[in-house]
């Protein structure tokens, strides 16, 4: 590290600052297919969240990996929160100002 132009203060290299980082692993979440009640993981790139105005436009889909069925359940506050902080990909139907 070199010595920064702040007394105290070292500044550092982005390569520096992440070299005793080890891999993360990847976040799944659990889920469940209401068609052929099959139970499985599934990656966050597996699942879409899509944010509505209301509690009724606001929810999460994800393809069956057993019977290919299109599943879509509702998403209340705690899921979004978890889904989005997890990297789910998300749409906004609406605007947040």
């Amino acid at each position: 590290m070199s010595e920064s132009a702040t007394p105290g203060v070292r500044s550092m290299t982005v390569a520096s600052a992440f070299s005793g980082m080890r891999s993360v692993a990847p976040v799944v979440f659990r889920a469940g297919c209401p068609d052929c009640r099959g139970r499985f993981e599934l990656g966050a790139s597996a699942l879409r969240l899509v944010i509505g105005a209301s509690r009724r436009t606001t929810f999460y889909s994800f393809t069956c990996p057993a019977c290919e069925t299109a599943v879509r359940k509702p998403a209340g506050e705690r899921v979004v929160e978890l889904l989005t902080g997890g990297g789910v990909s998300t749409l906004r139907l609406h605007s947040t100002a």
